[in-house]
């Protein structure tokens, strides 16, 4: 009897510790169910505003520009306009020499002359002769011959007019007058320079009908010209004014593509007002056009939608019930099904339409520990499974 009371007492320390690591281990293992708490991966939702736009890049020019040729050649003699000239139709914006041009109408005038005498001529001539055969002193051919002779000689009056009316007007043209009320804003030639319209019409200067309406041609790609509408809203800045925002509207979409670095494009019009003309031709315009919005919805970033499964998240009893119509929501320390439908999708949120989203909630998107799905599929592939095997 005292040899056991005197192992114990001499292990009573280590029995202690057993007793004390027992209860220890009843404690995490046995005093409550097992559970297989995991660590999940989980995006916010929150609340906000949402816009979908298009960008993109293009010039500022007058919505009307002018060019003004010359249809006459010859060395211009004077210049009454420069650049940013304010001019009204019919102004004079330059003259050429006009010395050959007028030589052409005096010969055209002489060449008028000479045949109206002859058909004057003619005309007596055959009247008399009309006479003359009436009283059958003469053949009735010769009197024909006479009417012909008459009736040539008014032809050649009629050339000889136009002649001498095609000289006058060359001479007009001499004299270039603006065809529109504008602005000047390119002036491409100089005094004493030889104009030569011989082959195609020489451009003189460029005029701006009205420089407080502009428009803007951008290119948009062909994976965007489909959410393009007329009329609808732009913002858009410049270099010139980095801080400054100006509007407009788009006013057409033209339909026919161009190519740029193999990608197709469409031009679209933009309407500008510019009355303070701040905008100058020519600027580059970096456009944003305003596609839809959605004010204080519930959002999410885009990559919270991309769980494929709920395995391993949450066990799913319904049918139908996928990650494309319920989110897997994080509530309260729990993981909650909840139907939803997506809205409006920009280029980094998408907007969220469900009657069951609280604030505080936030998306599942995978767990630690989770394998990853594209390491799955290249073992599937080395191993030859469908579509994997070597080639």
């Amino acid at each position: 009897m005292n040899k056991k009371k005197n192992f114990f007492s001499r292990h009573k320390w280590m029995f202690l510790g057993l007793i004390c690591a027992g209860i220890a281990v009843y404690v995490m293992y046995g005093s409550s169910p097992k559970t297989n708490k995991k660590s999940y991966v989980t995006m916010d939702i929150t609340r906000g505003n949402l816009s979908q736009t298009v960008t993109a890049t293009g010039e500022i020019m007058p919505v009307n520009t002018v060019n003004v040729g010359s249809q006459v050649s010859g060395t211009i003699q004077e210049i009454m306009v420069d650049y940013n000239s304010q001019v009204k139709k019919g102004d004079v914006l330059l003259k050429i020499e006009p010395s050959v041009l007028q030589a052409s109408v005096d010969e055209a005038k002489a060449s008028l002359d000479s045949a109206v005498s002859q058909r004057n001529y003619a005309k007596n001539e055959y009247n008399r002769n009309k006479s003359l055969y009436a009283d059958d002193f003469i053949a009735r051919s010769e009197m024909e011959q006479s009417q012909t002779q008459y009736e040539q000689s008014e032809s050649a009056v009629v050339r000889a007019q136009s002649q001498y009316d095609k000289a006058v007007t060359n001479l007009g043209y001499a004299t270039i007058v603006s065809p529109v009320d504008g602005t000047v804003i390119s002036r491409k030639v100089d005094k004493g320079q030889t104009v030569a319209a011989s082959f195609q019409t020489p451009d003189l200067f460029e005029i701006a009908e009205d420089l407080t309406k502009m428009q803007i041609e951008t290119s948009v790609s062909e994976a965007d010209i489909g959410v393009i509408k007329q009329n609808q809203s732009v913002t858009f800045t410049v270099d010139a004014y980095p801080t400054q925002k100006f509007e407009g509207s788009v006013r057409q979409i033209r339909l026919s593509p161009t190519m740029t670095s193999n990608v197709v494009v469409y031009t679209v019009v933009i309407d500008v007002d510019n009355a303070d003309l701040k905008l100058m031709p020519g600027m580059t315009a970096f456009v944003t056009i305003m596609v839809d919005s959605a004010k204080d919805v519930w959002k999410a970033q885009n990559s919270a939608f991309l769980l494929r499964s709920f395995k391993g998240i949450i066990d799913v009893s319904g049918e139908g019930v996928t990650p494309q119509n319920h989110l897997a929501i994080q509530r309260d320390g729990k993981v909650v099904l909840v139907p939803y439908t997506k809205g409006l999708v920009t280029a980094t949120e998408t907007e969220i339409h469900s009657d069951e989203i609280k604030e505080g909630d936030k998306i599942i998107i995978g767990y630690i520990g989770q394998e990853s799905t594209t390491k799955k599929s290249n073992n599937r592939g080395m191993m030859g499974g469908p579509g994997g095997g070597p080639r």
